[in-house]
């Protein structure tokens, strides 16, 4: 057994809005599991001081699109997913791999949306891209689909599914229903792409009428992605899906996340809030994507930072049924070591949240592993330093070197 002691922790934020976080303490890891909040270890095979920085969960990011590994070619994006984890993100969950050269968004059949699923899940879902947890394999639902088709899904563990290029002018015919039925008897998440066409012009307006018809059990980028619903339908898919989560995406439309905002706070319901960045797409490839979208919710919707930190965490991995964004005995321990800045006015990283500053970031450890061991690429250094003792760390490198874009035969 391997025990890791991170000592010295400031301020440390569970990644659940209901449990208030714990000043001064330590954290007990055994074997990349968190056994112990408070406690110590005797004869720890590594101690990490935190130097009076925050600790918190692992981003969640639930809204990307990888394609193959690291290489994404919608921005021809190599390596992005090394700087993701530099940003923060220990865990992602794909969207759809849909931006695969040559792909024809208007002839999408059953066999093919599922064959790039599977394909995606047992490549870029097994490999952990530079150590980062991705959930890869999302089914595109598609007219034409039978039970076998979600059979098969389940077999090859594929647990993410999404309407996108569904062709809503046949919502009467029950057959979306149907398909959420099927999802669920065997566990599986469906997300739906809400409000304007996406990137690739193929989809219809998913409005309220759409949405409450189909209930899914999150409602992609309800702010936008880019372009969201009506006011009035965000309010409506708000009110009348009471437990399903809703998404905020960094290719949001700022005045709609304030209204999204202002109707979970009115309901009392932040705890059904997610965050993603929807990337890599038209808006970019953002390594501090998600940190960015703490910042904004807590800085200008008002929100808590516990619960803004909360959303890009513990609440986004339980939308998608996945085992991590909580500090919590049991939990693996998926964290990062951050806190402000030289310059900034902050003391801990949520209050600097909550001014909007970007906190720096100086180790992030998945499974324990300290992937990021003292400082990241993607951020300044916060103004404390971390310090290791015992085994010297050794980041892991990416599991499979990511692919030349122009080697690939990328346009």
């Amino acid at each position: 057994m391997t025990t890791l002691l991170v000592e010295d922790i400031g301020l440390l934020v569970h990644g659940d809005r209901a449990i208030a976080p714990v000043r001064d303490t330590t954290l007990r890891i055994e074997d990349g599991i968190i056994t112990g909040i408070g406690t110590g270890a005797s004869a720890p095979d590594q101690v990490l001081s935190a130097g009076g920085l925050t600790v918190i969960p692992g981003l969640v990011d639930g809204h990307v699109h990888p394609t193959f590994g690291e290489w994404t070619p919608a921005q021809n994006a190599v390596g992005w997913i090394h700087n993701y984890l530099h940003g923060g993100t220990t865990t992602m969950v794909s969207a759809g791999e849909l931006h695969i050269p040559g792909l024809a968004f208007d002839a999408l059949t059953p066999e093919l949306v599922l064959s790039i699923a599977i394909t995606s899940k047992h490549t870029t879902g097994r490999m952990r891209p530079s150590g980062v947890k991705v959930e890869a394999g999302t089914v595109l639902l598609v007219p034409g689909m039978t039970e076998e088709h979600f059979d098969r899904a389940h077999r090859e563990g594929i647990d993410q599914l999404k309407f996108i290029f569904y062709d809503w002018n046949r919502l009467g015919d029950g057959e979306a229903q149907r398909y959420m039925q099927w999802a669920h008897d065997r566990g599986m998440t469906v997300k739906m792409h809400s409000g304007g066409v996406s990137r690739s012009g193929s989809s219809r307006v998913a409005g309220a009428d759409v949405v409450l018809a189909v209930r899914p059990d999150v409602v992609g980028h309800i702010s936008g992605g880019p372009i969201p619903p009506p006011d009035a339908d965000i309010s409506a898919i708000i009110a009348g899906l009471p437990d399903t989560y809703v998404e905020v995406c960094s290719s949001n439309n700022y005045r709609a996340t304030t209204l999204v905002i202002d109707e979970l706070t009115r309901l009392d319901r932040l705890d059904r809030l997610t965050l993603g960045t929807d990337t890599p797409g038209g808006t970019g490839v953002i390594p501090r994507g998600m940190l960015r979208n703490i910042c904004y919710l807590a800085s200008v919707c008002g929100v808590d930072p516990v619960s803004a930190v909360a959303a890009a965490t513990g609440q986004t991995a339980r939308a998608h049924g996945l085992n991590t964004g909580v500090i919590a005995d049991g939990m693996p321990a998926d964290l990062l070591v951050l806190g402000p800045i030289t310059g900034s006015m902050a003391t801990d990283a949520l209050e600097c949240f909550a001014l909007g500053d970007l906190p720096g970031i100086a180790t992030v450890l998945v499974d324990g592993v300290p992937l990021v061991a003292t400082r990241s690429e993607q951020t300044p250094p916060p103004s404390r330093s971390v310090t290791w003792r015992g085994a010297e760390p050794r980041p892991v490198a990416a599991q499979a070197a990511p692919v030349d874009a122009h080697t690939a035969g990328c346009c």
